[in-house]
């Protein structure tokens, strides 16, 4: 069965020259792929819900239904959250821009954005209070906020680009090709 959210079509891997390679356009996509470290700690969160879904089981045999149902809604909030780890990231569409976060999600219309563009300022290293220099692509908004006062889209050192910066490069230009095609719309 093929995850959609845990793969960027494969249509930015194959057609370099075309930066939005996409024939259905209405459809949220991520323009990536998610990194190894995202992947990772959802593998790790999935292998603590095998082993809860494990002890329901091992519960339910002693004669303890209502220990296996707690172990069993457990085992489906531990499941959900590794889900949304997954999705975490930065979608795009012909209606706008969507940075999706563990809790909150934000939609910006186009015709919101000024521009995409990288920069090279301090960054949080995987999500943590801890930053390093390196790059992030901010959005400019038409209504003039400082790119620097809101939240990057993307960065060298979050769960998905890590170590990638080829990949990094590559997912910028196509959010970039992205904003620069609707941008005003």
């Amino acid at each position: 069965m093929p995850l959609s959210f845990l793969t960027a079509d494969r249509a930015f891997d194959a057609v370099d020259d075309v930066a939005l390679p996409f024939d259905d356009r209405e459809r949220w996509r991520r323009p990536y792929r998610p990194g190894p470290w995202r992947v990772g700690v959802a593998a790790l969160v999935l292998l603590l819900a095998a082993f809860v879904l494990l002890a329901g089981v091992a519960t339910a045999l002693t004669g303890d239904p209502s220990g296996a149902a707690v172990c069993l809604g457990v085992a489906l909030v531990v499941i959900a959250c590794a889900l949304r780890l997954l999705r975490v990231g930065v979608w795009v569409s012909a209606r706008g821009l969507r940075q999706v976060g563990f809790f909150v999600s934000r939609t910006t219309p186009w015709a919101q954005v000024a521009g995409a563009r990288t920069l090279q300022q301090p960054v949080r290293w995987l999500g943590l209070p801890r930053t390093v220099q390196g790059q992030a692509l901010v959005l400019e908004r038409r209504d003039g906020r400082d790119p620097r006062a809101v939240p990057p889209l993307l960065t060298t050192h979050n769960a998905d680009f890590l170590g990638r910066l080829p990949a990094f490069d590559r997912a910028a230009d196509a959010v970039e090709a992205w904003a620069e095609e609707y941008r005003g719309r």
